[in-house]
């Protein structure tokens, strides 16, 4: 089996990486500001969110009050 050695580089993105996520976690960033800072969008934001196991926080009321929302949106 080979040896594996990071270099300084792929540490330092790594550990910045795992900072912002913890401020992500702690709701003293936000999802923008997190993708922002890695120079992600929406989606690989996501996809890295949920590599580290950070679900996204919204209630099922905030889910009632969207499909309240699109319900209205409907044309008739």
């Amino acid at each position: 089996m080979r040896e594996f050695r990071p270099g300084p580089d792929e540490l330092n993105e790594k550990a910045r990486e795992a900072l912002l996520v913890e401020l992500f976690r702690g709701r003293e960033i936000t999802h923008r500001q997190l993708g922002e800072a890695l120079g992600l969008g929406r989606y690989e934001t996501d996809g890295l969110l949920k590599r580290c196991g950070v679900g996204l926080d919204v209630s099922a009321e905030k889910i009632r009050q969207g499909c309240g929302l699109l319900g209205q949106a409907r044309p008739s």
